[in-house]
């Protein structure tokens, strides 16, 4: 199959004759085996069964470490920190829940805005039982969808505190192997963010779960699709949140301005989205200590003004905590009140943030300030708007305004306009972050990021989107020129994200918490369903608004989809074209060419075997440089790889060729923002620290060995079998044997005592001097980024919709995306670049 071609090794075995009868091994290593869980020393002749050699290699399976798969960074440290612990103080938390109402609740604190204005206009208020149904219901969705799923279950479903349907993705795929990039190694598992809080599952339903993942590639299919349609909904929220929440606060304008009417409403509105993407490019981190306070002041704003319509008009409307309300809504309106349901479910936009903002906060501060704060506020807003249609049905179009008292319509007005806005940043804000995470896991074409903050790197800048989204606010905003024609299109977006999240954590019970089987399907069963209600009832608005958001999801969907197909298929191609180790081996050292002076980095993305791009530079260069680092830029499924985890070193063929590779590890959350030079500096630091420990651990090897023929042997002086020392020259393998002679008993005790003794230290290793000055010599000589412009086409023999895709769509997604070379901010005098086609 091909994902067995894709796992498979390049090693030669070569075998030498030895003095004495014996048969040594020499062991050229390319590194695909050396990632496994046993040493390499387990690796050698398993037929020998020489009962002293057992005890011996019994203690070397425990030490030394392997010394060509580590990490590097974190050699010297006993045992990698985890990941930072949310276990925070109690004044802690309650600062991070203050400042949640900033970030995480601009949106949803908006809503009562719009939510009672739109579901008015489906259903005529006839009498009590509309008003006190329609608030019921939405007081009753609040307590529901946000409270009970988002607070207390799905926030429990992050991923090391990271939340988000990426971050639910991630955790599956630590799991079981759902990722369509066949580059998963066993040495990621060793990184910090990796280790598993849970047990593996063991329950017979968890495994047959996890087994079918990983068989069926539909079904990897489908979820990818599943996730690359919640991500392409939240990426549509980003354009309609800002058009929505800026054209409701500029409407109270409406009826306190003579003569203001839909167009100037229209063009008041693209005035001030325009201000809010202009200033996107500044960062929000001078202005977002301010967010918090005013939102804090939006709510406070929003009870009190509710509680005094509820003490003013009619303090009746808490009979609508009764939910037999909510029946007899349905019974008097039936079909109207069906279509009301699109209106009511705007009130809980905006739920999804609690989740996907998680990675800022703690889990326990976002439950503290939706039920201390926001829940409560929201309730009292609503239902003082309800209290006021009680003695005022005929202001339900512009509801909010108009029970707000005369005297402090222009403060509210103020703070309206500023929580719209905020709402609206937070909603950029993510987007931007979801495009990046999907750019990291090989879902969407690159694209310039600017970091706009020095101290915290998750508030970044996305150019080309930033003028999409607002291009697309004003088109928005043109075309429907009102927020109930908007909040049709808004609530089909909003209720795919969370039916979304739902399926997921539903897996996530399944697989990963192994919860009881009933348990685990009340989830879908109630959420779902009452999801599945909300998006019947947005979906009859297709015609009407609602076919918006389908098309934003539609085409981020199809590019997302077809970048991560074209990259899947190039990178199997790639896997299939790698060079073998015969054919290195048969050009010898100088691979056929001249070495000269310097350090090439040859990027590419395999993590085993020798890529193909390397041959093309042979032929087409006159020279290679004299020491070749195959660099492979890495995503793996955790949020962040700390620093000292970031690289995994080892050689490349014998040690007279100077070839390693380095598998630079990033997390979906982790900002690239390295200068080259601080790049280069780092690699080379970490080179030279790899070269040392794989000199220590072979030279450890070696006693051992020696050690355990002078223990053991009674042939060995007799055979006359020369003493090797390793050292003769730069052409001995990584796994040098020198045992020869025939076995015979062992003495643990006495070989145990002697190994501190026997460790060689660098310097008395005359071939690791000669490497360390080889590669200084080489960085002295500067460095040169050896980089593939690969073109990918169909074979002739494809399907048609294949060729479509591929020598089309997915040709021009390439070119029109951020080069690898401007990625990495390297002059360009320090590139060369070759062509490459793939046929797929």
């Amino acid at each position: 199959m091909e994902g067995d071609r894709i796992e498979e090794s390049s090693v030669r075995l070569l075998s030498r004759p030895s003095s004495g009868g014996g048969v040594g091994e020499s062991r050229w290593v390319d590194g695909s085996e050396v990632d496994s869980e046993s040493p390499p020393w387990s690796l050698l002749d398993e037929n020998d069964s020489r009962e002293g050699y057992g005890s011996i290699k019994r203690r070397l399976v425990k030490k030394p470490k392997r010394a060509d798969s580590f990490d590097v960074e974190a050699m010297e440290i006993s045992g990698a920190q985890g990941h930072h612990s949310k276990d925070l103080s109690t004044w802690t938390t309650i600062a991070l829940a203050f400042q949640t109402l900033g970030v995480v609740y601009g949106d949803m604190g908006t809503s009562p805005l719009y939510v009672f204005a739109d579901v008015f206009s489906k259903v005529t208020i006839e009498s009590e039982v509309d008003i006190l149904g329609a608030l019921s219901l939405v007081m009753y969705t609040i307590a529901l969808i946000p409270l009970a799923k988002y607070v207390f279950v799905v926030l429990k479903a992050n991923d090391n505190g990271e939340g988000g349907t990426f971050a639910l993705y991630s955790l599956i795929s630590r799991y079981a192997k759902v990722s369509m990039l066949p580059n998963r190694q066993p040495a990621d598992e060793h990184i910090s963010s990796f280790r598993l809080k849970l047990p593996t599952p063991e329950l017979e339903r968890a495994l047959s779960i996890k087994d079918a993942l990983e068989k069926k590639s539909f079904l990897k299919t489908i979820l990818l699709l599943l996730v690359l349609m919640g991500t392409s909904m939240v990426i549509g929220d980003g354009i309609l949140t800002p058009a929505i929440s800026v054209m409701s606060a500029m409407s109270g304008l409406q009826g306190e301005i003579p003569g203001f009417g839909t167009t100037a409403l229209v063009v008041v509105s693209i005035i001030v989205l325009v201000a809010l993407f202009s200033i996107q490019q500044f960062g929000t981190g001078k202005v977002s200590f301010l967010f918090a306070p005013v939102l804090a002041l939006w709510f406070f704003s929003l009870a009190s003004i509710g509680l005094y319509n509820i003490v003013t008009h009619d303090i009746s409307v808490l009979r609508a905590f009764n939910p037999a309300y909510i029946y007899l809504f349905f019974k008097k309106n039936s079909l109207d009140a069906w279509s009301a349901l699109g209106g009511c479910v705007l009130c809980i936009t905006g739920a999804e943030a609690m989740f996907a903002d998680l990675g800022h906060f703690s889990v326990k501060a976002i439950q503290i300030a939706f039920s201390c704060v926001v829940f409560p506020c929201l309730l009292l807003a609503y239902m003082g708007q309800a209290s006021y249609l009680m003695k005022h049905p005929e202001s339900s179009d512009r509801i909010f305004y108009d029970s707000v008292p005369e005297s402090l319509f222009w403060p509210v007005f103020v703070i309206a306009t500023l929580a719209a806005m905020i709402a609206s940043q937070a909603m950029i804000s993510a987007t931007f972050s979801c495009v990046k995470q999907s750019m990291a896991l090989g879902c969407f074409p690159r694209l310039k990021i600017v970091h706009t903050s020095r101290r915290l790197m998750g508030q970044i800048y996305i150019p080309v989107i930033n003028y999409f989204l607002m291009i697309m606010c004003i088109v928005v905003v043109s075309i429907f020129r009102s927020t109930t024609d908007i909040a049709n299109a808004y609530g089909i977006a909003e209720v795919g994200v969370m039916i979304v999240s739902t399926t997921l954590v539903t897996l996530v019970m399944l697989l990963i918490w192994q919860t009881n089987l009933f348990l685990a399907l009340c989830f879908p069963l109630v959420f779902g369903s009452v999801e599945l209600i909300y998006m019947s009832a947005v979906l009859s608005k297709i015609k009407e608004g609602g076919w918006l958001p389908l098309v934003f999801a539609s085409c981020f969907l199809s590019v997302m989809y077809i970048w991560n197909y074209g990259s899947v298929l190039k990178y199997q191609s790639e896997v299939r074209e790698k060079i073998s180790m015969d054919f290195m081996l048969e050009l010898g050292s100088t691979l056929g060419t001249v070495r000269v002076p310097g350090i090439g980095l040859l990027y590419n993305e395999l993590v085993y075997g020798i890529p193909s791009i390397l041959g093309q530079y042979l032929l087409s260069l006159p020279a290679i440089h004299s020491t070749i680092v195959f660099v492979c830029i890495k995503y793996v499924p955790v949020p962040v790889v700390p620093q000292e985890e970031r690289f995994l070193f080892r050689r490349v063929c014998p040690k007279d060729y100077h070839m390693f590779r380095c598998v630079a590890r990033y997390g979906y959350k982790d900002v690239r923002k390295e200068d080259h030079h601080a790049f280069e500096q780092l690699l080379v630091e970490s080179l030279e620290k790899f070269l040392r420990r794989e000199a220590q651990d072979l030279a450890l090897e070696s006693n051992l060995n020696e050690l355990d023929m002078d223990s053991v042997s009674v042939t060995s002086k007799d055979s006359g079998a020369p003493a090797g020392d390793g050292t003769e020259d730069l052409r001995i393998p990584l796994m040098h044997d020198q045992r020869s002679g025939e076995p015979g008993t062992s003495t643990s005790e006495e070989a145990s005592s002697a190994l501190p003794s026997s460790v060689m230290s660098s310097e008395e290793d005359p071939s690791l001097e000669y490497e360390l000055a080889a590669l200084k010599e080489a960085k002295d000589s500067g460095f040169t980024y050896l980089l593939a412009h690969g073109d990918v086409r169909a074979k002739k023999n494809s399907f048609f919709l294949k060729k479509l895709v591929i020598n089309y769509f997915y040709s021009f997604l390439r070119r029109n995306c951020r080069g690898g070379a401007a990625t990495m901010r390297v002059p360009h005098m320090n590139i060369l670049q070759v062509g490459m086609t793939y046929m797929v």
